[in-house]
């Protein structure tokens, strides 16, 4: 299934996208689209449901992010080895953990707002894993099950505030529409095995990113085991889990967002966002 929230910013209601595209409302079934919804007893109801039989969405609505209550969003830092090589470190030998506020989640076709005085805002397209049961110090056998599943996730990061300023990533990681995702989630049985995705990114129209997922060098199952045995992973979690080669710092010269850029992110089957850059 493809699950999605529709409406004006505050205001959105879950919804499904059928199999012609339609997104359909889904908000007489569900009260929200949050943690309780994607725990299995909940979304095999929804899969066994007729979409034809929900209401059509007009077309020109407003897509939101797909989840609402996200408790955390940990990143993983340097997880593509041509990543790494553009940053001028090694792969590390366990993953990079930092944390971004979730407060950042904007929706897939939503401003990215730089902050005053922005000088160095950089880009990463990223696969989202959504926790859907609780994983605490799990192993990588049963990672997968704690999955419900995947989304595009865009980490925007402000490299003076991430790398200049002292301290960890967070503070330059979390800045309000720092954290787009969408434009829907799909549920992890219409992905068993989140490997081989085509992942890309432009501005203005030129390509930045062109990588794949089967290339991180820790997988989905390995990050969930991991992350889970230093906290509690909580559905409607989120783990952003690193991106390819080609973010603004690793070009020569560096290259970052200005007011009126636009960023366009895609993963293959997970869907496609669209950005507008604008000044805070």
């Amino acid at each position: 299934m493809k699950l999605v929230r529709f409406g004006e910013a505050g205001r959105e209601r879950p919804g499904l996208v059928d199999a012609g595209g339609v997104v359909r409302d889904l908000s007489a079934l569900l009260p929200e689209l949050d943690g309780a919804a994607l725990a299995p007893a909940s979304l095999a109801r929804l899969r066994a449901l007729d979409p034809a039989t929900l209401p059509a969405v007009a077309s020109a609505t407003r897509l939101g992010p797909p989840l609402a209550g996200v408790g955390k969003i940990v990143g993983i830092g340097l997880n593509y080895a041509d990543h790494a090589r553009e940053a001028g470190v090694d792969l590390p030998a366990e993953p990079t953990v930092f944390l971004k506020a979730a407060s950042a989640i904007t929706g897939p076709d939503d401003p990215v707002v730089l902050p005053p005085g922005s000088q160095k805002t950089d880009w990463e397209v990223e696969l989202a894993v959504v926790i859907g049961t609780v994983a605490r110090r799990v192993s990588e056998a049963d990672a997968p099950g704690h999955v419900a599943g995947y989304c595009i996730g865009l980490d925007i990061s402000e490299r003076y505030w991430q790398l200049e300023r002292g301290g960890q990533w967070t503070k330059g990681k979390s800045f309000d529409s720092f954290a787009p995702i969408g434009p829907w989630i799909l549920t992890a049985d219409e992905l068993p095995a989140p490997r081989g995705l085509p992942m890309s990114l432009s501005v203005n129209g030129a390509r930045m990113q062109h990588g794949d997922t089967g290339d991180m060098a820790f997988g989905v199952a390995r990050l969930v085991s991991y992350v889970s045995g230093f906290m509690s992973l909580l559905p409607g979690d989120l783990i952003f889990t690193g991106t390819p080669a080609g973010v603004g710092l690793g070009l020569v010269p560096p290259r970052y967002l200005r007011a009126g850029d636009r960023v366009e992110a895609s993963i293959d089957g997970l869907g496609r966002q669209r950005h507008e850059v604008v000044a805070g």
